[in-house]
């Protein structure tokens, strides 16, 4: 069998666009990732972020260049039930920050409006991590994570000394995954954050849906995200069709105050997004999608448009064990 400690190269090059109020901007951009197992229980895994920003002027296009790591954390897998992570990682509150944020996952291209609230320096943290199974079993699985994060002004590793945790349980009969977390900001101002997440998926209709709701010292808000993709079965045999998949999302938030934003805007905000994604072979997305956005400082209209290519490969070729 191929040794289980080749590296592993993943990740996009997409193209999307943007359009607001008639200004369209074009960024095309790469997301690679890489999994470095070091032995049965050391994982070296990291993601970057580079990307091109056209952004329209009253002349012509104003451009700009950004290039950094998103993480880069180790892991130390101590038992089935524990793993050890040290470094600069994802922060594990609620669902959206470590699950949905590469472009060759997410729906939709941009994040829900609620999702900052409680993501501490962007949502990535500069310390350690708990995080496991307690219990896996044929009706019900309980998983777990813990962090704690120093402060940190490094410019590629920027962090605030923060603490909080996930909990979350799954039913894979009903393909139900309930789940709830906490944070806390341990410096500055310091304040709490709280959330839960509810993400179903059915079982023979193709039908998913995603949701979190959260709330923080100065704003709080909510998403929900459905998709409908048909099975082979549902199309006869159409294939075209069975790669087209709706897409709807709605999201809002509300202010507390206005002594710090959240992440969020700073008038009470809703927003409704429509999407219609095309899958296409050998691991290649269209995604489109026109959104509506209502607030008290004016409503606005957004169009977006992707193309986005996965790739997976091994470092090099594997030698057999």
């Amino acid at each position: 069998m191929l040794a289980q400690d080749t590296p592993l190269l993943s990740g996009s090059v997409a193209f999307v666009t943007n359009t607001t109020g008639g200004d369209t901007t074009y960024i095309p951009l790469i997301q690679p990732l890489a999994a470095v197992p070091l032995g049965d229980h050391f994982l070296v895994e990291s993601r970057a972020l580079v990307l091109e920003d056209f952004t329209p002027n009253s002349t012509g296009y104003d451009h700009s260049h950004f290039a950094a790591l998103t993480y880069l954390q180790g892991d130390y897998i101590a038992t089935p039930h524990l793993t050890v992570v040290g470094g600069s990682f994802l922060l594990p509150f609620q669902t959206y920050n470590e699950r949905l944020t590469p472009v060759w996952i997410g729906n939709f291209q941009d994040e829900p409006l609620s999702a900052p609230i409680g993501l501490m320096a962007g949502g990535v943290g500069l310390g350690g991590q708990l995080r496991g199974s307690l219990f896996s079993g044929a009706h019900s699985s309980f998983s777990y994570s813990a962090w704690f994060s120093a402060r940190s002004g490094n410019e590629q590793f920027n962090s605030e000394r923060s603490s909080g945790g996930r909990a979350s349980v799954y039913f894979p009969e009903q393909r139900l995954e309930l789940g709830a977390s906490y944070g806390r900001l341990l410096q500055g101002k310091q304040g709490n954050y709280a959330g839960g997440h509810l993400w179903w998926e059915s079982k023979d209709a193709g039908f998913r849906l995603r949701s979190e709701a959260t709330r923080g010292e100065h704003a709080y808000g909510y998403w929900l995200e459905a998709d409908y993709r048909p099975f082979h079965d549902q199309t006869e045999g159409i294939s075209f069709v069975r790669r087209f998949e709706p897409l709807f999302r709605m999201s809002q938030t509300f202010r507390i105050d206005n002594l710090a934003s959240d992440g969020v805007p700073g008038q009470n905000t809703q927003r409704a997004d429509f999407g219609l994604d095309y899958n296409l072979p050998h691991n290649t997305r269209i995604l489109t999608s026109y959104s509506r956005q209502f607030s008290p400082g004016g409503d606005v209209n957004i169009w977006e448009t992707g193309m986005v290519y996965r790739f997976l490969m091994p470092a090099w070729k594997g030698h057999q064990r």
